[in-house]
């Protein structure tokens, strides 16, 4: 049995991101997700006009009359959310977390799927893959998805995104929508891809269609002047003491840290991967239309 106030959480966030979906992102998602393969159709003859490469040489050789094969697009796509469920999602300095951020972010794309009559699967991961939610169609399915990424525990607090690159690579044979959901803070707390994880993500992306969505917190990119903070890694343990009552140490942070955020779309963008950055302190709705609205055009214009 679900607890109640579980239930009102999804509820809520189902609600919200349900007008997200059909104010916003209504129609775009299939255009900038087309199926990734044309299906067999049928057989008919040719007519003045068709593509002569199309042509069914052997039902023109029995039939004496030339036919060509039909396909049409595939419909059916499969979305893969694979969501960081480290320590560092936890964090939040304005009301809602990083990994509260991540479930309404799932629960967009989630539902868009599905009105597409698409399937959606999961994979939670932290330094190991902690859960494997395998593909299906359904609103109960997407709920028990965003009660997953929003309320599951995870057994480890690390991260480890190659781990679970290659995971998702054994479990999913066909062509797939894969959206990476993490802050892609690595383990010396830079903003950053290390050389192993931007190769698989590169190879990850060469059969399917992989997005990254990084989710940081407005404290992660700039320190609020409060002096002396004693601060945990929320992934090591580690105990940082630092001294926020400088202002110029402030200004180096924080140029510090968007120097690592560009140089992160810098390493997306290097491995043919789109990405979208969004904050926990932010409306996002705008931002995923954006992001839409360009890929759109581009598709359009290849």
């Amino acid at each position: 049995m679900i607890p109640r106030e579980i239930l009102k959480k999804i509820r809520q966030i189902e609600l919200r991101t349900n007008r997200i979906v059909t104010e916003t992102l209504a129609g775009q998602y299939h255009s900038v997700f087309k199926g990734q393969g044309m299906n067999f159709d049928e057989v008919r003859e040719y007519q003045p006009g068709d593509d002569v490469r199309a042509i069914d040489w052997n039902v023109t050789a029995r039939m004496n009359h030339p036919f060509i094969k039909k396909f049409v697009e595939e419909r059916e796509l499969t979305l893969m959310l694979v969501v960081d469920v480290s320590g560092s999602g936890l964090f939040g300095s304005r009301g809602q977390s990083k990994r509260e951020l991540a479930a309404e972010i799932a629960s967009v794309l989630a539902f868009s799927a599905i009105r597409n009559n698409d399937k959606v699967g999961l994979i939670l991961f932290s330094d190991e893959v902690e859960k494997f939610i395998p593909p299906r169609k359904g609103r109960s399915h997407v709920l028990r998805v965003i009660r997953e990424v929003l309320f599951f525990e995870p057994k480890k607090r690390g991260t480890d995104l190659v781990n679970a690159l290659e995971f998702m690579a054994r479990v999913t044979a066909h062509r797939a929508i894969t959206v990476v959901v993490s802050d892609f803070i690595s383990a010396d707390a830079s903003v950053t891809l290390p050389k192993m994880t931007q190769t698989r993500l590169r190879m990850l992306n060469r059969k399917h269609d992989v997005v990254a969505v990084q989710i940081t917190d407005k404290h992660e990119l700039e320190l609020p002047a409060l002096g002396r903070l004693t601060l945990e890694d929320a992934e090591t343990g580690e105990i940082l003491e630092v001294n926020t009552g400088s202002a110029s140490s402030r200004n180096a942070f924080a140029l510090r840290q968007q120097k690592q955020i560009a140089d992160l779309a810098k390493q997306f963008r290097s491995s043919g991967i789109d990405s979208i950055q969004l904050r926990t302190n932010e409306a996002y709705g705008a931002t995923l239309g954006k992001f839409f609205e360009t890929r759109e055009k581009r598709r359009l214009r290849g």
